[in-house]
């Protein structure tokens, strides 16, 4: 099916970017959200991520503005129900993405395609609940949305060739480059990375280097972009230890335990950037290790 309306469930950070790279690519988006304020919010800072590309000379005034146009925002998830394909982009908790798709199922359309921007839940699980199952798929971003070129693509063990072709066009619609993933826990990108993470988190933990130290040592003497520590605040330390717990209920190996400090910091509620405080205290001027 030619896929022209997109439904985003979710107005974070992954929801929202999602939307502002669907709306550039000339999709008409919905995205739903609970809170009015996060639908706010969430057209706001696609609103300044525009103009950031606009100045960088990415794109025009006029893109910004057609982009703009294209997105409508709704307290409402059964309004999603009209659109083509559905992303989405909640919180990392089986739970409540299959509340979600419970909720969605009864109001879509028999040739919408639902997909799930889950980033270690499995695909096939969470399609099983649903009365589409062939129409399933994963549809995995990186963070952050307008920059990242990749998109994982997961099957479940139903998915049809239709619906991961239709999938596949949307991708390279949106000028990015599609991998294709098996459904197991983590998928590519986290199966390697969460555990770098961790394994940064255990090192804290062991007292082998301070925050700074490792996160430099990261930096410089592996030509990483952003240290691991930094890098988990940015996502957020529990959606850290949610894809760790994936990881090590799925595969039922004890290297995938998640470190004690990782999950103190979670029970603290200090989950990284979006709580001012992780690893690093982001209430002042400049980031501060907290350890």
């Amino acid at each position: 099916m030619e896929i022209e309306t997109v439904g985003v469930v979710g107005a974070g950070q992954m929801g929202n970017g999602i939307a502002h790279v669907m709306a550039l690519a000339g999709y008409e988006v919905l995205l739903n959200d609970l809170d009015a304020a996060a639908l706010e919010a969430a057209i706001e800072r696609i609103g300044r991520n525009l103009d950031r590309q606009v100045n960088s000379g990415k794109i025009a005034e006029t893109d910004k503005t057609a982009a703009l146009g294209r997105i409508r925002t709704t307290l409402e998830l059964t309004d999603l129900g009209r659109c083509d394909l559905i992303i989405e982009a909640a919180t990392e908790r089986e739970e409540i993405k299959q509340k979600i798709f419970d909720t969605l199922l009864p109001h879509l359309k028999p040739e919408t395609i639902l997909t799930s921007n889950t980033s270690s839940i499995s695909i096939t699980r969470l399609a099983s609940r649903t009365d589409r199952p062939e129409k399933f798929m994963g549809f995995h971003f990186m963070n952050p949305v307008p920059v990242m070129q990749l998109v994982e693509l997961i099957r479940g063990i139903a998915t049809d060739e239709a619906t991961y072709q239709a999938c596949r066009t949307v991708v390279d619609r949106l000028g990015k480059t599609a991998a294709s993933a098996e459904d197991f826990p983590a998928f590519i990108v986290n199966r390697i990375l969460m555990p770098m993470i961790n394994e940064a988190v255990y090192t804290l933990y062991e007292g082998v280097g301070s925050v700074q130290s490792i996160d430099r040592s990261m930096k410089l003497g592996a030509n990483h972009p952003m240290g691991p520590l930094e890098l988990a605040d940015f996502i957020g330390l529990d959606t850290c230890l949610a894809i760790m717990n994936v990881l090590h209920d799925g595969l039922a190996d004890t290297k995938y335990r998640p470190c004690p400090l990782l999950t103190k910091y979670v029970e603290a509620g200090w989950l990284g950037r979006k709580t001012k405080r992780g690893f690093y205290d982001y209430r002042g001027e400049t980031p501060v290790p907290t350890r």
